[in-house]
């Protein structure tokens, strides 16, 4: 399920990119089968491991095209271990509501993408988030988890402090808003409540289905109940000669 539109991202066989705080690596295998030359950067070795077999698996079942690579990075957000300028692309999904010091991972997150290079920032949206705070206290009091709730106009914001520009932003799974809903309602980590495990259902069957029905009623909800926010900017300058 990616919440990046890789059309409107429009990463290039090649180019060099950054999976920042990859997690699972939805998208950074999405940028794989692109042709990109990705990094998968996140602080969990285990995730970053099944992520590894992974693209070794799209390697072996040629799912990427001749001379796309992949690699896995383990690091802090807060200190990349990257050059400075060095990728053409970055993709920060549903990262930056977990860390403290937000603002000081945007900057990290500028300095290493080239002038005239994209980026894309999702999160949480503000108003299903609310919603999940109001109903449950343990849905974001854990180790790891959710610190704040960004309005678009304060992460827009603090993205153009940061040194980007934004372009355009779009909402996306609002099918999933009434999934946290429920699960919130009724206790994350109560899996066997029968209502949010039938609507989990649902929303495995539309994954794997993608009919039209839901398909067109999730675009014309992302709008109103969309689950998630995402933000497409770019750095201002040209890419250096060479780069």
């Amino acid at each position: 399920m990616l919440t990046v539109d890789f059309d409107k991202l429009g990463v290039q066989p090649g180019q060099r990119a950054l999976d920042l705080g990859c997690g699972a690596g939805r998208h950074a295998f999405e940028l794989y089968r692109r042709g990109a030359d990705v990094v998968a950067f996140d602080q969990d070795v285990a995730e970053l491991e099944n992520v590894a077999a992974m693209f070794a698996a799209m390697h072996a079942e040629n799912q990427v095209p001749d001379g796309a690579s992949a690699q896995t990075v383990t690091g802090d957000a807060l200190a990349l271990p990257f050059p400075d300028e060095h990728f053409d692309c970055v993709i920060a999904a549903e990262i930056m509501e977990h860390i403290p010091e937000d603002e000081r991972a945007m900057r990290e997150l500028v300095r290493v993408v080239k002038p005239g290079g994209r980026v894309v920032v999702t999160v949480p949206r503000w108003f299903p988030e609310q919603v999940c705070w109001a109903l449950s206290d343990e849905y974001h009091q854990v180790e790891g988890g959710h610190v704040r709730i960004y309005t678009a106009g304060e992460l827009i914001g603090k993205l153009r402090d940061a040194g980007l520009r934004p372009a355009f932003h779009h909402y996306a799974h609002a099918l999933h808003s009434p999934y946290w809903w429920l699960k919130c309602a009724v206790g994350t980590h109560n899996d066997d409540h029968p209502l949010p495990k039938l609507y989990h259902r649902f929303l495995v069957w539309d994954l794997m289905k993608r009919p039209w029905l839901t398909r067109t009623a999730e675009r014309v909800l992302d709008p109103v109940l969309g689950k998630s926010i995402a933000i497409y900017l770019g750095k201002p300058g040209a890419a250096s000669a060479g780069a």
